[in-house]
């Protein structure tokens, strides 16, 4: 029986995925997440996730209905400009694959980033530490450095490698913090506790 060559290649890309990552509960992990170390450094890096790259960060449908909800209490915490950013093109904008991202600004910097002296926070994720929200803030934000793709019968999970990121990555091998580790807040919150019990069976 024979096959396009398109679907041929994406069969050999999907078998060396499955080569290079484990299945957990229907979830394809990357080896990175068990191997890699790493632990934000916010007094090294200053944030700088929030303010660089050339697309905002991916949102989930029903985390812009919560942005929506919650703008008029995070909305203090915002800039200027990313409250003229917000409500002059809205809450959310497209990359280049047509992925829902938080707008950036023209600086490249994300739409809801404020500053703590020189750091940059985000304004819903202040909200929510403050107890006046209930929505943390994008999952993916959440789980940053780990990327979400989705793939047709799985969601993949791998560890996005970033110069930004290099005082965290030190700071993990000092610690020696494995990322799932580091990132079991965030893993719980998008898969539940079972999947990250499974997790640490590995």
């Amino acid at each position: 029986m024979s096959y396009p060559l398109t679907n041929f290649l994406s069969k050999c890309i999907f078998a060396a995925l499955i080569f290079l990552m484990k299945i957990i509960l229907n979830i394809l992990v990357s080896d990175d997440l068990f191997t890699e170390q790493f632990c934000c450094d916010l007094s090294k890096c200053r944030g700088m996730c929030c303010v660089e790259g050339d697309t905002g960060a991916p949102l989930e449908p029903l985390e812009i209905v919560d942005m929506e909800d919650y703008y008029p209490v995070f909305k203090k915490y915002m800039t200027p400009k990313g409250i003229s950013k917000v409500e002059e093109s809205g809450f959310f904008d497209y990359d280049m694959e047509g992925t829902l991202v938080t707008p950036l600004l023209d600086d490249e910097s994300c739409a809801y980033v404020f500053f703590e002296g020189n750091i940059a926070k985000c304004a819903i994720e202040k909200a929510f530490l403050s107890g006046e929200i209930e929505f943390q803030k994008p999952i993916s934000c959440h789980l940053y450095p780990i990327r979400v793709k989705i793939l047709s019968d799985y969601e993949a999970l791998n560890y996005h490698h970033w110069n930004v990121c290099q005082s965290a990555c030190d700071n993990g091998k000092i610690l020696k913090l494995p990322l799932y580790q580091f990132l079991k807040e965030p893993l719980i919150r998008k898969y539940g506790v079972e999947f990250y019990k499974e997790l640490l069976n590995y």
